[in-house]
């Protein structure tokens, strides 16, 4: 079987908001999923209805998506989920079938409202939501020697060993208590990690005053939500309709004063018996957002003439224990790279998904990437982290600034799920060689 190139024509979001008390929490996310389609469509006039063969809906969207945006009913479409993956793993979905020849040409939507989709991560391990026979299983976080013990190739990826103390800590940590663990098990300090959390911010100020992100993010109009005292919308009042056009959580004035003082995230703890280091300044925030992009292959590409951003060329995807969730990207990125025949010094270009500042600290230093190389424009504790809507955001992203710099190789990586890594490699084919 002959493989064939699948790229990246366009891709769109609108902006990030707070979850649970944000802009769009009034917003119904297929409508805005269904808005998003048809900007697609307007933006690349030569790609008619008809030529979308599939439609992939990663996260908590209504599957009436497809009706609402007016593509033909006789279209397919599915589902998929990888938890903060999800929406990378529907792009990608659709790639593989395209380069396999299924098809020519899909759309991959993301959406999420963390919320809602919180109430069920903040549940107590093994409560069920209505009867025993539902909700998380105690007897998974039970580990075999296995299972708890370090992986037998844990040394091809890593530089230093997980401590016992993480290893005999309990799975099923939430992600903050992840984090927690992993800037003890790389000695990281809170000046550094805090120090990171600052500069992205301010690259992702920056590009918003110069306009980078006006290609990606489209201004929507929607019901201004009203909230009580204690900050709960109130679904039955109705606010007036405003536009939305920016991400709530950039914060341009960030300075290391006022990171340093806000206090550690309830609810972690240092089972090394140092300081605990997670706060939300040098974390992602809680997000609601919906994103979109168009695929195809380059086949179709050219014979319709249409200037494409960039080709997918490698992915890779790894695992690591739970309680590190945040490393996945070490191991991810080598398979990725040996997938696309490539160098981590080729790479020229990285859209790394910020969950949390120390997660992406120990992970450039295990893969020796210099950070000038990494969010330029500034990433997800700014932007925010929508959990099924991100992947997709990290693709449009590294894609478009490929094209915007000249760069040749880029990649978008991010730790995911019970602690798993993806990582998907693009070339610009306009760059230099």
């Amino acid at each position: 079987m002959k493989l064939r190139n699948a790229v990246v024509v366009d891709g769109v979001r609108i902006p990030f908001s707070k979850g649970g008390r944000g802009k769009l929490e009034a917003a119904r996310l297929d409508d805005l999923g269904a808005y998003l389609i048809r900007a697609l469509l307007e933006r690349n006039p030569k790609v008619k209805p008809t030529m979308i063969e599939d439609l992939g809906i990663g996260g908590n969207l209504a599957r009436g998506v497809r009706q609402l945006s007016g593509l033909p009913a006789e279209m397919t479409d599915f589902s998929s989920e990888r938890a903060c993956a999800t929406s990378q793993e529907t792009a990608m979905r659709i790639s593989m079938a395209i380069m396999l020849g299924q098809y020519d040409c899909g759309i991959s939507v993301g959406a999420e409202r963390m919320g809602t989709y919180q109430e069920r991560l903040d549940r107590p391990l093994g409560a069920a939501s209505s009867t025993r026979r539902e909700g998380a299983n105690p007897k998974a976080r039970q580990l075999t020697k296995l299972q708890r013990d370090m992986a037998p190739n844990h040394f091809d990826y890593f530089s230093v060993p997980i401590p016992d103390y993480i290893l005999d800590s309990p799975t099923g940590a939430s992600m903050v208590q992840t984090g927690q663990n992993v800037c003890e098990m790389y000695d990281l300090t809170r000046e550094e990690i805090d120090a990171f959390s600052m500069r992205s911010q301010h690259k992702l100020a920056k590009a918003y005053d110069a306009g980078i992100y006006k290609d990606e993010v489209l201004p929507v109009e929607v019901e201004d939500p009203v909230f009580d005292d204690k900050g709960n919308w109130l679904p039955n009042e109705i606010g007036p309709m405003v536009i939305f056009d920016r991400d709530e959580n950039v914060r341009p004035y960030t300075t290391m004063e006022g990171l340093a003082k806000l206090p550690p995230v309830k609810g972690i703890v240092s089972y090394k018996g140092g300081p605990l280091m997670i706060t939300a300044g040098n974390s992602c925030p809680r997000n609601a957002g919906v994103t979109a992009q168009l695929i195809m292959s380059e086949e179709m590409a050219l014979k319709l003439g249409i200037e494409y951003l960039a080709r997918v060329i490698g992915w890779g995807n790894g695992g690591v224990k739970q309680q590190i969730m945040g490393m996945g990207p070490v191991v991810s990125t080598p398979k990725a790279l040996k997938h696309a025949g490539l160098e981590l010094d080729q790479i020229d270009r990285i859209e790394f998904n910020e969950a949390f500042a120390c997660q992406v600290v120990a992970s450039l230093r295990e893969l020796k990437i210099p950070e000038e190389k990494v969010n330029v424009n500034g990433g997800s504790i700014g932007i925010g982290h929508p959990i099924c809507a991100t992947g997709n955001r990290l693709w449009m992203t590294i894609c478009k600034e490929l094209k915007r710099s000249n760069k040749r190789y880029g990649m978008a990586t991010q730790c995911c799920g019970d602690g798993e890594g993806m990582t998907v490699i693009f070339e610009n084919p306009d760059a230099p060689k």
